[in-house]
């Protein structure tokens, strides 16, 4: 054995197996190696992850991706660290050997993508995405979802952290998205999504709609999210035929006792939803030719809260206005100038003043007038 290990690499003696020349990049991933060095090795595997059989080879070694994910989070090899392991788990053939190298992996990974300092929480949410599409490895992460603290469950983190814009300053999140697609394979990640007490599912949905390439997808016939969002908003009213003939099927004829989403903050965040899906021309015609607007004028009518009507009045206006001009089609990608941002905003005060006043005057009583009584 000694003979054969000193002689390893030399000049016609016998080569050493990729296995061995993987472990003898052990300790330069360690804590204290040299930071030039350490970041060479990660580099090294991070250039065997683009290959299956980098990939395969990498898999079981336990010692090394213990030692990837446990590279300091600040430090400028843990992002091609993260990478590597996002590459790992893109491959689904090696998700079983991952676990078994490493059965705490989601655990890991889930730490680091939901901690708001994390400066690679995009490549650990990514990795995680990537794990749970495979049923047993979505399985694994939900016992680690479920193994956090019981009055704030690691759902009920995953849902916040993408539903709380500039949770993570240093990161995006956009694969919390998918990941929390693939966990509603299961059923518990179903029933918690679907809790009509939480409001996670229609933040999740709202998030969904910022990406603006997805629109027509998911205002077609694939998805068809937008009565599912206007549901919620609509009451019993009456439409007249012509009117009814334009809303989606399921949202003619409702009976007369169907009652609003009751809570403020789930209305407002279904208007940002469908407002986000005016964010281009085709979204806002395909939003206007579903009838849209019948539904939001009639919430806008009933609506109580000030900060909802205010937000379903600016939708309105998007609706029925007019098409903004040449190069400013898309809402999303607008620069609005710093001054008329300070005006836009003031004027919000004033309408947000303005509502309350309103509402005031409905709450008030009328006054008291003493009448005479007629002899």
């Amino acid at each position: 054995m000694g003979e054969a290990g000193a002689g390893a690499g030399a000049p016609g003696g016998p080569e050493a197996s990729p296995e061995a020349e993987v472990v003898k990049l052990l300790p330069f991933l360690a804590p204290g190696a040299r930071a030039d060095l350490q970041a060479a090795a990660v580099r090294h595997v991070l250039a065997l992850t683009g290959s299956g059989p980098g990939r395969a080879l990498l898999a079981g070694q336990e010692a090394l991706l213990q030692a990837l994910v446990e590279l300091a989070p600040a430090s400028a090899p843990a992002r091609d660290a993260a990478r590597a392991l996002v590459n790992l788990a893109a491959d689904p053939g090696l998700h079983e050997t991952l676990l078994a190298a490493d059965p705490g992996l989601p655990a890991r990974l889930l730490g680091r993508a939901l901690d708001p300092q994390c400066p690679w929480a995009e490549e650990a949410a990514a990795a995680l995405a990537n794990l749970s599409r495979e049923q047993g490895p979505c399985a694994e992460l939900m016992a680690a979802l479920a193994a956090a603290e019981p009055a704030d469950s690691g759902l009920e983190r995953l849902v916040r952290a993408l539903c709380t814009p500039g949770y993570n300053a240093r990161a995006p999140l956009h694969y919390l998205a998918p990941l929390l697609s693939n966990l509603s394979q299961r059923p518990a990640a179903r029933a918690f999504l679907l809790d009509p007490d939480r409001g996670g599912v229609v933040g999740t949905l709202r998030n969904c709609c910022f990406e603006h390439r997805h629109h027509e997808w998911l205002l077609g016939p694939e998805v068809d999210i937008l009565p599912f969002l206007l549901l919620p908003l609509a009451g019993p009213e009456d439409f007249s035929e012509e009117e009814m003939e334009r809303l989606p099927v399921d949202l003619q004829y409702l009976p007369p006792d169907k009652q609003r989403e009751p809570d403020a903050d789930i209305r407002k965040m279904l208007v940002e939803a469908i407002m986000l899906l005016t964010a281009t021309a085709p979204g806002r015609q395909q939003v206007r030719d579903q009838g849209a607007y019948l539904i939001l004028r009639e919430l806008h009518s009933w609506e109580p809260e000030p900060d909802v009507r205010a937000a379903c009045e600016k939708l309105i206006q998007v609706l029925i206005g007019d098409e903004p001009e040449r190069g400013m089609e898309n809402l999303l990608e607008v620069q609005v100038p710093e001054n008329v941002e300070q005006q836009l905003q003031q004027l919000d005060c004033r309408e947000q003043e303005q509502l309350e006043r309103e509402r005031e005057l409905e709450l008030a009583p009328e006054p008291w007038v003493e009448r005479a009584t007629p002899t």
